[in-house]
Parts: structure tokens; C-alpha cells; sequence
């Protein structure tokens, strides 16, 4: 199959164009710290048309939609303020109908506080409607979860399956009272928004996997102690395709992550695709679900995890699986695709990174994504009829006419031998010597980098500094051993590596001593600070995005009775290692200047953390920076806020590093 990339006929969408004459007129800071122009996209079940959240300059986002073949403008439905209203996801239900679910943040009771709500409208903006069920004027309390859609009933027309959660309703001053609290599966249509319960309300039950056709196949229960703290357990049930009883399929430990994980259902073979522990690393597992389950291990790699299950279109068919050694690999199960993968890669050489983000029912159109380390991204309409491919959006337009660095994979030796997978970054242009340099820990810890384009690494390679991301010993992907008891209660092991990255940076003559510094968010920032009070020798400045700073605060910083409390307690673990392990209990080793950024509505890390650490600092007569962010949440995710904190953020590195 060679594939014809139709480029000079197709006109690029959503105002890619007059960005383009912008590139060069905004700064590094804007260009860089633009949030991604393409958020959510879909294709229609016809594929005719495009959907698509996009910022806006005033906050928030806003939902397009435009036709693949160029012959109009995006025409935006429906804008979000960000204030507190946002889109978090939009796919479409009918061939001219989408569902949307808007997420917002705010406080209660000292709390931050999430909310969700789901609507739907038609393609031309009209006919909107909160699916989402209404609170009951009796309902006694507050229902934050707005719903979650478990499956976009394809051969249906406007109707989804949907997870809901009923409020129990007060009975005073009447007759009938309503006890019934928990989980249920509701088949909605999003027209009339007529609501069919189709298992009643249980708070165990809070996990429906579909064959992708609108028939329930497994279910999740959730194992709770006596007075309903979550074990993190989970009894997983299923129903054989002619129905009747629920059977036992398997049970899955979330806390250390043993057993078969289930995700997708292929109702033409009849079995589940799950994940699971083979040989101390995630491979992936089919079972079948006739009367008698058999399991069958499908793939594993004997150096790293098998993680991601690759899925096309409203069906959600499962064709493939992805893991990540130096780069994300696919192997993919359906052998069209594997020759059109092998085309891709031709057609878009400069691309090696190549994901489905979208298809029509009859799978003859795709929506593709092609990027690299030097590429944000651009998405592609694939014919697979025609086998013309049309250029549709940049990710990132404002970064056309910059030049971004190459990423290299790279082992670094920690101090007892052990190599560290890591991706350098260097300048474009420079020989990669003796330069100003970052160690930029990920975040998590339970993630790990991966080589392709990342916005925060490239802004600083762009200002001149070589930046080293490691994966450290207490990042997933690499199997249990090298996740060890997570990068917290492992954190001795974790820290020491991050810090060794450095030494490695000046061992191997890429950074210059004096002008070594540490740049981390979230886990990131935690690793950062850790460092600056293990090694205060080593960085000569610390930067450190939403961070957490003392780890029992962290632990215990949900109510008694929030059911989920008991697992981030297990997480984080009780003994020394919670005082020893905390940058706030040892505040008076630092000898580098610190800077904090922080947005006060973080629900994963709170603000408080950060607070405390300046106050601690400062007691103690250290040089420390706090930068908030009202109404930004974790990911600090406005394109203002991440300007200011890139300006910020680099004019203190190099006040701090003598590079002004």
C-alpha cells in the first residue's frame, strides 16, 4: 500500500495559518508555554468531520468542529471560561451529535473540590442538554461525579451506556424514603435524555467493561473494610455472551499491582485483554469468557513493561499493544494495519512516533498524529479507500520557525554501578560541552519519561541549557524490581540516582559544575528538593513546580473519611524514611536557592506543601522563591501561567548560575 500525501490541496485548520505569521512575533516563553492547540480530537462516525477543544486567550477552552476536507472554517459550538468551567473531553455520539464532559475546581471546607458535569449537543451547536442526572431536590448531599461514559453505543443513534452516581434522597415530611447510594449503569439517550437503569446502585460496583457493541460484560467490585475504606481490591465478574449469573474472572490488587487487570473486550473471539505480572513485568494476558476462562499470554518483553493497549474508534477495537524501550514500539494484531503501519513510516519519515486518535464506523477513514522529539505534532486525515493522506492541524503552531533539539537516549551509571536510562537534550547547534545544565526528574513516581517532543526540556535547551532526564530507579515501566517499593518509600535509592545524573553530567564533561541545576514538577519537584538537601553541593539552583515537600502531610492529608485514604497511606508508608525523605524536616541543609511554583487549586499536591517549604526556608535564613497561581490546578495548564513560570523560572537559573 503506498500511501499519497495530498498536502499542496489541503488547507490547514483552526487558524494554524495566521499563527504561523505569528511564530517569530511571540516569545520563547509564549511559544513554548502555549498549551497544545489540538486537545481531544474525534473523528465522526462518517469521518466527514473533525472535533476538537482548543485554549482560549481568555482562559478555558472551547469545542470545534471542522470538516476534514478543508471546504470550511472551524466553526467553535460551545466555549468553557476556565473559571471554574472547563472541557475536558468531547467524542462524538451520532454522526451529528457530541457528548462533552466539563470538569470545574473550587474549595469547600478547606478542600479543593472537584465537580464534573456531562452534556451533549448537535454538530451545528443547537440542542444542548445536560446528560448528566439532575440532583433531587431531596438528594442528601451534593453529587459532584457528573457521570463517565462506558460506551458510545455505535450502532445506536445518540444513546451511550453511562456510569452514574445516585445521591440516597431524604424522606422527611413524606411517605417514601430512598436509601439506594452507589454506582449504576444507566442507558441514556442523549436526545430525550429517557434513562433505562440497567444494574442498580451499589457503591462496590464502580467498574463496567462493554464488548463495544452496548453489552456489559465484566464488572469491577471494589473490596471495602467494615466501615467502607477501600482495600484497593478489586473482584473482577463476568457473564458469558448468552447471559445469566455473574462469574468470577479474577481479582486485582492496585496496591501492588498482582493479578489480571482487565481493559477491553473482542466479542468475535470472545476473550479480555488484560494486563498482568509475567517474569516481574507487565505483559498482556487475554482470558476467554466462555465457562471455563483460559488464559493466554499474548505478548511480553523480558526488558520492559507491556503497558498500553492501542484502540480505534467507537467500538474501541483493540489492534495492538505498545511498550517503550528508547522509544514507544506497536505491534499491532490486525495485519492491514501492519502494513499500513509500515507505510506510515515512509510517507512520514521524520514522524517515527504515529498514534490513531480517531476513525470512522466503517474504519476506511483514520485520524492520525505523527511527531518526533524535534515534532510537537501534526494530525493527519488518512483515506484508506483513496490512500490519500491530507495534513488537518499543528499541535503547536506557535513553535513553527523555531528549531528544536534533537533528543538522544543515553545510559548514566549511578554511583553502585547501575545504568540509569535517560534522554539528553542538548541546544541546537551547540558541541555539548562545558554548558549550563538541568537534571529534570519526571514526575509520578509511578511514570517514566519516554524520547519524543516535551515542551518544558525543549524551552530550555532553547535558552542554552543541556537538560538530562532520567528514569530512575523507582520509575515504572521497567518491571517491579526496578520500581521497587515506589520512588517514596524508596526514595534513598530514587534521589541517589537523580543526584548521580548530575555527577554524570560533569563527569562526562556536558555540564559545567558551577552552573548545575535541578528542575522538577510534581514528584519531579519533590526529587529536586530531595536532592538539594541530600547533595547541597551538587546543584547550584532548584526550581521546583507544584512539589510535594513533606511526605506525611502528603499521607495523611485526607479525611478520615475519604474511602481512599487508607491506600495513599500504604503509598507512602510509615517510619523514618517519612521524616528523613522530607525536604521541609530538613530545611537547614540547603544551601542552593530554591524557587516554588505552585497553582492553589492542586488536587494533587497541595498548595501547602509549597508553603510550607518557603516558611521553612526562610526560618532558616535560605534563599527561597514562591510564585501561586490562583485557580490553576496541578498541571498549571494556561498558556499565561506557563510563560510566567518559563520567564521566571529561566531568569532565576541564570541570576543564580552567573549566566547574566
Amino acid at each position: 500500500m503506498k500511501l499519497r500525501l495530498s498536502v499542496a490541496v489541503a488547507a490547514l485548520c483552526g487558524g494554524v495559518v495566521s499563527h504561523l505569521a505569528l511564530a517569530q512575533a511571540i516569545s520563547p516563553e509564549r511559544a513554548f508555554g502555549a498549551v497544545e492547540s489540538v486537545q481531544s480530537p474525534d473523528l465522526s462516525p462518517d469521518g466527514t468531520m473533525m472535533s476538537y477543544l482548543a485554549p482560549r486567550a481568555a482562559g478555558g477552552n472551547a469545542l470545534y468542529v471542522v470538516p476534514v476536507d478543508g471546504s470550511a472554517p472551524p466553526k467553535s459550538l460551545l466555549a468553557a471560561s476556565g473559571d471554574p468551567d472547563v472541557f475536558q473531553s468531547c467524542s462524538w455520539v451520532a454522526k451529528t451529535r457530541l457528548i462533552c464532559t466539563i470538569g470545574a475546581l473550587g474549595r469547600a471546607s478547606g478542600y479543593v473540590v472537584g465537580a464534573s458535569r456531562i452534556i451533549a449537543l448537535d454538530s451545528d451547536g443547537t440542542n444542548i442538554k445536560v446528560v448528566t442526572k439532575r440532583d433531587d431536590v431531596r438528594a442528601t448531599y451534593a453529587n459532584t461525579f457528573g457521570g463517565r461514559v462506558v460506551d458510545l453505543l455505535p450502532n445506536e443513534d445518540g444513546s451511550v451506556l453511562m456510569l452514574n452516581w445516585n445521591v440516597p434522597k431524604d424522606g422527611a415530611g413524606t411517605l417514601v424514603r430512598n436509601d439506594k447510594q452507589g454506582y449504576s449503569l444507566d442507558h441514556v439517550d442523549t436526545r430525550t435524555l429517557r434513562a433505562k437503569p440497567l444494574t442498580p446502585a451499589s457503591v462496590e460496583s464502580g467498574e463496567y467493561i462493554t464488548d463495544g457493541l452496548g453489552t456489559v460484560r465484566i464488572m469491577g467490585v471494589s473490596r471495602f473494610t467494615g466501615d467502607y475504606t477501600r482495600t484497593g481490591v478489586i473482584r473482577y465478574k463476568y457473564k458469558t455472551k448468552v447471559g445469566g449469573n455473574w462469574l468470577d474472572l479474577s481479582e486485582y490488587d492496585t496496591t501492588t499491582d498482582s493479578g489480571f487487570n482487565p481493559f477491553a473486550i473482542d466479542p468475535a473471539q470472545d476473550i479480555v485483554y488484560g494486563f498482568q505480572k509475567h517474569q516481574g513485568r507487565f505483559a498482556l494476558f487475554t482470558r476467554s469468557l466462555g465457562d471455563r476462562p483460559q488464559e493466554t499470554l499474548l505478548f511480553s518483553r523480558p526488558d520492559v513493561d507491556v503497558d498500553e493497549l492501542i484502540y480505534l474508534g467507537r467500538k474501541r477495537r483493540v489492534i495492538g499493544v505498545s511498550y517503550a524501550t528508547e522509544q514507544r514500539s506497536a505491534v499491532y494484531f490486525d495485519d492491514a494495519l501492519v502494513k499500513l503501519r509500515t507505510s506510515l513510516s515512509k510517507a512520514l519519515p521524520g514522524a517515527p512516533l504515529i498514534g490513531y486518535e480517531g476513525a470512522s464506523d466503517d474504519e476506511q477513514k483514520l485520524l492520525l498524529r505523527a511527531s518526533s522529539d524535534k515534532d510537537p505534532g501534526t494530525l493527519y486525515l488518512l483515506d484508506r479507500a483513496t490512500k490519500q493522506m491530507r495534513p488537518l492541524m499543528l499541535v503547536r503552531p506557535e513553535l513553527q520557525g523555531y528549531t528544536l533539539a534533537e533528543v538522544r537516549s543515553v545510559q548514566v551509571r549511578a554511583g553502585d554501578g547501575t545504568m540509569i536510562p535517560a534522554y539528553l537534550t542538548s541546544p541546537p547547534g551547540s558541541a555539548g560541552k562545558n554548558l549550563p545544565a538541568i537534571v529534570m526528574p519526571h514526575g509520578g513516581p509511578e511514570s517514566r519519561d519516554e524520547w519524543g517532543f516535551d515542551w518544558l526540556a525543549q524551552y530550555f535547551a532553547h535558552q542554552g541549557f543541556v537538560v538530562l532526564q532520567p528514569n530512575f530507579r523507582g520509575s515504572a515501566g521497567y518491571g517491579e524490581a526496578w520500581f521497587m517499593n515506589n520512588g517514596y518509600q524508596s526514595w534513598r535509592t530514587a534521589i541517589g540516582d537523580v543526584s548521580d545524573a548530575g555527577r554524570w553530567l560533569v563527569a562526562q564533561g556536558i555540564a559545567d559544575p558551577k552552573r548545575l541545576a535541578i528542575l522538577g514538577w510534581s514528584y519531579g519537584g519533590y526529587a529536586a528538593l530531595q536532592s538539594g538537601a541530600t547533595a547541597p553541593d551538587l546543584f547550584k539552583a532548584i526550581v521546583a513546580i507544584a512539589p510535594v515537600t513533606d511526605l506525611a502531610a502528603h499521607r495523611d492529608r485526607d479525611s478520615a473519611g475519604d474511602s481512599r485514604a487508607r491506600l495513599r497511606r500504604l503509598r507512602i508508608g510509615t517510619g523514618p524514611h517519612v521524616t528523613e525523605g522530607s525536604p521541609y524536616r530538613n530545611a537547614d541543609r540547603f544551601a542552593a536557592p530554591v524557587m516554588l511554583f505552585h497553582g492553589d487549586l492542586d488536587q494533587n499536591v497541595m498548595v501547602n506543601q509549597s508553603k510550607m517549604m518557603e516558611e521553612a526556608l526562610k526560618a532558616r535564613g535560605k534563599s527561597v522563591q514562591l510564585v501561586l497561581y490562583p485557580g490553576l490546578a496541578h498541571s498549571l495548564a494556561r498558556a499565561d501561567a506557563r510563560a510566567d513560570m518559563l520567564g521566571k523560572s529561566n531568569a532565576f537559573l541564570r541570576a543564580s548560575l552567573g549566566m547574566q
